[in-house]
């Protein structure tokens, strides 16, 4: 199995299935091409409840870094970004489903984790949403978490449910 299949949006749905989708996080984020194993344990230690994956529109990501102009945390000149935020963008334009992005629920909001070139790669090549797995503080919250839409960030057209959300 290679990477793009261990990492894809149907790997996030059979470890969800599994209830692994911790493990799935901690193990991507380890992976070459994130390398980002403190970030995998520091996210699966405080984020104990997981969902996903589930499509959610970009424009409710608030996002950690990003082009100016953008709503982001940090902004970034554009000659910083790394080349292969357009290679990513084109890759999308040829038919690449990237991996899901991880995302944190805090406080109501989806704080972008792990993914900020993806995100930029999918807003260049004109995508709306992006598939992500969500990681929750408190289970409750997990509960009654719904997918926000363009429109409403808590429309209860889209209510996510954990089997609706894992396929299963």
């Amino acid at each position: 199995m290679t990477d793009d299949d261990t990492h894809s949006v149907d790997a996030a749905r059979v470890a969800a299935a599994r209830d692994e989708l911790a493990a799935w996080v901690a193990e991507f984020l380890a992976s070459p091409g994130s390398d980002n194993a403190a970030l995998g344990e520091e996210l699966t230690n405080t984020l104990r409840w997981w969902l996903g994956p589930v499509q959610v529109p970009l424009k409710r990501l608030h996002r950690l870094a990003g082009p100016r102009g953008d709503a982001v945390l940090c902004p970034v000149d554009e000659d910083d970004w790394r080349d292969d935020v357009d290679d990513l963008a084109q890759k999308v334009d040829d038919g690449w489903a990237p991996p899901p992005v991880v995302v944190s629920c805090r406080d109501g909001q989806l704080v972008l984790e792990d993914g900020n070139h993806r995100v930029e790669g999918l807003r260049r090549s004109g995508a709306h949403d992006i598939w992500a797995v969500i990681g929750f503080g408190d289970p409750e919250e997990r509960e009654h978490f719904r997918v926000p839409t363009e429109s409403s960030s808590r429309s209860s057209a889209n209510r996510s449910r954990p089997s609706e959300a894992t396929g299963a």
